[in-house]
Parts: structure tokens; sequence; C-alpha cells
């Protein structure tokens, strides 16, 4: 399928990854895309891998399935790196994007064979410093756009703004800092080979 990108998102329960899939999907929606957005997950509980799956085209989709050969992945927790092989399927030509201060030899190592594009971003620091508390999945939300080209950083926070005032309509102190989030992970996500 023409134009088709796929994306899958590794995460532990509790950190955001199937509301920051969800969360894109509806913005690439609002960009004129046609989106899936959609978890994989059985009886997990609090810090239990996860996965989580966006499909974006400008065509309709017409598969009905998990995606098993990815254009990018996203991972949230780098914990992940040592049970879960999130490579598997990873196109060359597209890229994998880690919440990770770890430093780029040990991601390499970590990855192994892995030869597309690499990036890494600290969604903690982020996130701690612009909300407080650490909820990774904006900053990441943000890391995979800016990585992907799906839309522009723009087309991001303006569609993000309505998003998180509907998301957050009884909490809308945290509008602010989920903004500021995004902003600084559009910045700071860095390519590490």
């Amino acid at each position: 399928m023409d134009n088709l990108i796929e994306i899958r998102w590794h995460g532990r329960g509790g950190q955001g990854a199937k509301t920051a899939s969800l969360l894109l999907a509806d913005a690439a929606f609002n960009t004129g895309k046609y989106i899936q957005g959609f978890p994989e997950y059985g009886p997990e509980r609090m810090g239990a891998p996860i996965v989580a799956y966006n499909r974006i085209s400008d065509n309709p989709i017409t598969i009905h399935s998990n995606i098993y050969e990815p254009d990018y992945v996203v991972v949230v927790d780098d914990t992940l790196l040592d049970c879960v092989d999130v490579t598997s399927g990873l196109k060359k030509t597209g890229a994998i994007v880690i919440n990770s201060t770890k430093d780029n030899d040990y991601l390499k190592e970590a990855l192994k064979e892995y030869e597309g594009s690499v990036y890494k971003i600290d969604a903690r620091k982020i996130s701690e410093e612009a909300l407080g508390r650490y909820f990774p999945n904006t900053p990441m939300l943000a890391a995979i756009v800016k990585v992907s080209g799906i839309m522009s950083d723009e087309e991001l926070l303006n569609d993000m703004v309505g998003s998180f005032k509907h998301k957050f309509a009884k909490k809308p102190e945290v509008i602010d800092g989920n903004m500021k989030a995004l902003e600084m992970a559009l910045k700071q996500v860095e390519k590490v080979k």
C-alpha cells in the first residue's frame, strides 16, 4: 500500500504507550490521513510489557492485523531492550526511537544487528521538567513525529492543544506542561547512528 507508515510502540503498562499511539492516530486523522491506532495486550498489569500500533496513510487502509514489519519502533522504556526483541521485523529503511540516557555504544549493542537509524531522547528529564512528574508518553509522541515526518511540528502542536483540552478537561492545569513537553521533545530527539 502506497504511503503507508506502520509504527510499533513498546512500553510498560502505565507509561502511556497506548495513549500516545491513540493521540498520534487522532492527530494524523486531523491532518487528513487515514489511520489505525490500537493496543495489543491481555491481562497485563502495571509495569508489564505492552505493545501498541499505528498505521497512517494517505489512502484508505485495508489491512486489519498486528504490525509485523514496522517502519518505525518507539521504545518508551529502555529496560525492555533486555527482554523484548524490539527490532523484530523493523525495516532497515525505518528507525527506532528510544527513551534512554544510556550511552550510544550500549544502545548499539542492545539493538544487536539492527542496521537502520537509531534515535534517543531523555523523556524522563523532559517530562519531569515540563510536568513535574514522569510521564514519558508525551515526549515520545513528539519524538516519533519528528523522526518519521508524519506531520509537521506545527501540525502536531496545533492539534495537540485541542486534544489536551479535551483529554484534560477536568485537569486544565496540566495542558501547558504537556505542550511544553511536546515542544522540548521536538528539539531534543537526537540521532545515535
